[in-house]
C-alpha cells in the first residue's frame, strides 16, 4: 500500500481530520497537503452536477476523476505517481472523506457562464 493509500484508508475509517491523519498527508503532501486541508477546512470543495470544483485564490479549478485543469498538474506532476498530486485533487479527496463538501444541485457550467 502506498503512502497515499494509507491515510485515505485511515480518513475513511476516521471519519474526521485527526494529528496523524494531517502529520500523514503532510509527510506525503508537503506543502499541497497543507494548501488542501485550509481549502476544505475553508469551505472551498464544491460538487455540482456536472464537476468538482475546488475555489483557489485566484480562480476555479475542476477536479474529476483525480485529475485536475490546474497548470501544477498539467505542467509539474508525474500523472503516475499518486504522491504527486495538486491540491485541489488532494483537497477533494479529504473533503469527501471528511464530509466537508458542499453540494450545490445546479450545473456548473451553468453557473461558470456568470462568473
Amino acid at each position: 500500500m502506498s503512502d497515499v493509500e494509507d491515510w485515505q484508508t485511515a480518513l475513511d475509517a476516521a471519519g474526521e481530520l485527526t494529528g496523524p491523519i494531517v502529520d500523514a498527508i503532510l509527510t506525503t503532501h508537503g506543502d499541497r497537503g497543507q494548501r488542501a486541508i485550509e481549502a476544505v477546512s475553508e469551505g472551498r470543495v464544491k460538487e455540482y452536477r456536472d464537476f468538482t470544483v475546488v475555489v483557489g485564490h485566484e480562480d476555479e479549478y475542476i477536479v474529476e476523476a483525480g485529475g485536475c485543469n490546474c497548470k501544477d498538474a498539467e505542467y509539474n506532476l508525474d500523472p503516475d505517481d499518486p504522491t504527486e498530486r495538486c491540491w485541489h485533487a488532494i483537497a477533494v479527496d479529504v473533503a469527501e472523506r471528511v464530509g466537508q463538501v458542499d453540494y450545490h444541485d445546479m450545473w456548473y457550467s451553468e453557473v461558470r457562464e456568470f462568473v
